[in-house]
C-alpha cells in the first residue's frame, strides 16, 4: 500500500491529512497519509531514507524545507529557486524534491478569478519570507514585468529582491502607499491578519479599484484586508485555497490520479477551521 505523510516538527495541527484523505476515499484508492513529527535532530538521517520509514513521499513542513533542499538528488525548478522543499518522492533510489506553494498560489487564483494574469503589470507582495519567495516565483512565471517586495525590515525584502533578479524591487513599510498605487495585484504573505495575531493596517486608499486583493492567511477566512478591499469593489480571493491547491501535486504523484479542489473538499477544511463561508 502506498503511504506518503506530512513531516515536520510540529506536525500535529496540519490539515494535509484530511485533504489527502478526502481524495484517497473519493478515489476509491488503497492508500495512506499520515502526521510523522521529525525532530530537527534526527531530520536529516530520516530524509536521506525516507523508504525505511515505509513512505513513498512526504510533504515537507517547518522547519525543515530549506534542510531538505540540500538533501535531495533532483530538484525541479520552483524549489531550486526558493531554495525549498515542501513535496518528496523517490524515483529509482533517488530522492526528489519539488516546491508546490507558488503553483497553490496560482491554482487558487486561476479557480476564483480567472484570467486574473492577463493585465499583468505590476505586483505587490507584503512580507518577505517563504510564502513571498512562493508568490514572487509565482509571479513571474505569469510574466509579471515588476514585482514590488515591501517589508516592516527593508534589508529582509532586499535580500529576497536579489535573490531574484530586477524584476523584483524591495521597499521599507514607509512606501507602501506608493507603491500601492502601482497595483494590478496586492498580495499578503505576512502573518498579519491572522487569529492570534496583530491586525494588518494598512490604507488601500492609493489602490487601483480593479487590483486583485489575495491573502495567504485563511484563519480568518475573510480578512480585514479582504474585507476592507471587497467593500471598495477591488475582486479578492482568500487565503485557503493555496493550501488546497499545494496538495494536488504530491497527491498525483504519490497515488496516481491528478484530484480536483473541489467544493466538497472546500467545506469540509472550512468545517474543520470551525469557519463558515
Amino acid at each position: 500500500m502506498r503511504r506518503a505523510a506530512i513531516t515536520g516538527w510540529p506536525v500535529t495541527h496540519s490539515r494535509s491529512p484530511l485533504v489527502h484523505g478526502y481524495w484517497l476515499k473519493k478515489h476509491g484508492l488503497e492508500g495512506e497519509y499520515i502526521r510523522v513529527g521529525v525532530e530537527p535532530e534526527g531530520a536529516e538521517a530520516f530524509y536521506r531514507d525516507i523508504a525505511a520509514a515505509d513512505l513513498t513521499g512526504a510533504n515537507v513542513t517547518v522547519p525543515h524545507k530549506e534542510l531538505v533542499a540540500g538533501l535531495c538528488d533532483w530538484l525541479d525548478p520552483a524549489a531550486e529557486a526558493m531554495g525549498a522543499v515542501n513535496t518528496l518522492w523517490l524515483e529509482d533510489g533517488r530522492l526528489m524534491g519539488a516546491n508546490t506553494d507558488g503553483l497553490g498560489f496560482l491554482g487558487n487564483l486561476d479557480q476564483w478569478a480567472p484570467g486574473w494574469d492577463k493585465a499583468g503589470g505590476t505586483a505587490v507582495v507584503l512580507g518577505a519570507g517563504g510564502a513571498a519567495r512562493a508568490v514572487i516565483w509565482a509571479l513571474l512565471s505569469r510574466g509579471f514585468s515588476k514585482i514590488r517586495v515591501v517589508n516592516r525590515t527593508e534589508e529582509k525584502a532586499r535580500l529576497l529582491a536579489d535573490h531574484f533578479g530586477s524584476a523584483v524591487v524591495a521597499h521599507g513599510w514607509d512606501k507602501l502607499g506608493t507603491v500601492l498605487g502601482q497595483a494590478s495585484v496586492l498580495v499578503n504573505t505576512t502573518s498579519l491578519g491572522m487569529t492570534g495575531k496583530p491586525p494588518l493596517e494598512i490604507d488601500l486608499a492609493p489602490l487601483p479599484g480593479t487590483a486583485l486583493v489575495t491573502d495567504a492567511v485563511y484563519s480568518p477566512l475573510q480578512t480585514d484586508l479582504l474585507k476592507a478591499a471587497a467593500q471598495r469593489g477591488n475582486p479578492t480571493v482568500d487565503g485557503l485555497g493555496m493550501l488546497l491547491h499545494q496538495a494536488v501535486y504530491g497527491f498525483e504523484r504519490w497515488f496516481g490520479i491528478r484530484p480536483e479542489v473541489d467544493a466538497e473538499l472546500r467545506s469540509l477544511i472550512l468545517t474543520d477551521l470551525g469557519v463558515t463561508e
